[in-house]
């Protein structure tokens, strides 16, 4: 197969993201299996080359298709949207939060025409963007707005464990609410369809028990009872395969063991926690349910170490080579 074009915005100008991003792009074995494509500010790159002390090319280019995709160069669509010399590395910018959203919007125009094969993205910094206006708290809910998809499933992957978010960014409170029957059985049917389309044939599911040992049949709560038990019954009369509850202290370490495909972590930090303690540097997010296929570090943008060359590139490396991984069940036609 061809190697498959990624798309790379290369996140807030004002962090590590573009730090990574020349860090990433100067290993000369990634280019034997993609074609990576920044999409970003030409000057910005420089600035984070330097701060790298990297000598790559930089090749601005105006369409995914006349880029050379050579180790040594970087190929850059160059929107040139960020005045260097006012830009403050390690702080919050309405400049950098817009710089950041601009490529994200150019990115997901070329995956939906087909132009790129997939999209690795970088960090971006939440108070930035507010600062911009943007009315979007992160990746995932621009992705959905800009493709026009409707409440995209995250996934986190790393080893063997690969692990669903009924809810994301909403506080305990909030996410506890919203651990319904209706919710979480849509989620299994979505997140069941979402593994088909990676290429996982009637994947295996285990749902994470919210309360201490799941309960304990109402010792320990009654969510579990009420809410969990009843959506699992009803997944598996679909014909879905799914197990669970099983209690979160366990369940995250058998998956990572190969005992189910995917888990359901039931909110933010409980999956979180669980991937990032494998490997931190190393787990990768996957966004599903959109028209094309997304995946991303999993860490912010460092403003502490931003323009320092400290920031380490390997979850960058990761999340262009699981977009390679999993490309070709996305691609449409042949370049």
């Amino acid at each position: 197969m061809t190697r498959p074009i990624i798309g790379i915005p290369m996140g807030d100008p004002a962090g590590v993201g573009p730090e990574i991003v020349v860090k990433a792009l100067a290993d000369e074995a990634l280019y034997t299996k993609a074609r990576p494509l920044v999409i970003g500010d030409a000057a910005v790159l420089r600035q984070a080359l330097r701060f790298c002390d990297l000598t790559l090319q930089i090749q601005p280019i105006e369409q995914p298709a006349a880029g050379r995709y050579q180790a040594g160069t970087i190929d850059l669509m160059d929107l040139a949207n960020v005045d260097v010399a006012a830009l403050c590395m390690g702080e919050v910018q309405a400049m950098a939060g817009q710089a950041a959203y601009d490529y994200i919007e150019r990115a997901v125009t070329l995956a939906m025409d087909g132009s790129i094969d997939a999209m690795a993205t970088t960090p971006i910094n939440k108070e930035a963007l507010k600062a911009a206006g943007i009315p979007h708290i992160g990746h995932t809910e621009m992705l959905g707005h800009l493709s026009g998809s409707a409440d995209p499933l995250t996934m986190f992957q790393v080893e063997g464990l690969r692990v669903f978010f009924l809810t994301r960014h909403v506080s305990l409170r909030q996410a506890c609410d919203l651990i319904t029957t209706e919710r979480v059985l849509d989620y299994l049917i979505r997140c069941t369809a979402a593994m088909e389309r990676l290429g996982i044939a009637k994947p295996s599911f285990a749902v994470a028990g919210l309360n201490p040992h799941s309960g304990e049949h109402g010792l320990f709560g009654h969510e579990e009872d009420e809410q969990i038990v009843p959506a699992i019954a009803a997944a598996r009369a679909k014909g879905l395969n799914v197990v669970g509850p099983v209690p979160a202290d366990a369940v995250f370490h058998f998956g990572r063991k190969g005992a189910y495909d995917a888990v359901l972590s039931l909110y933010h930090d409980q999956g979180h926690i669980a991937t990032k303690m494998v490997d931190f540097e190393r787990t990768v997010a996957v966004t599903n349910g959109l028209p094309f296929l997304r995946t991303s570090v999993d860490h912010g943008t460092a403003f502490d170490i931003a323009g320092t060359g400290k920031a380490s590139s390997v979850s960058m490396t990761e999340a262009i080579l699981l977009a390679v991984r999993y490309a070709p069940h996305f691609i449409k036609g042949t370049r």
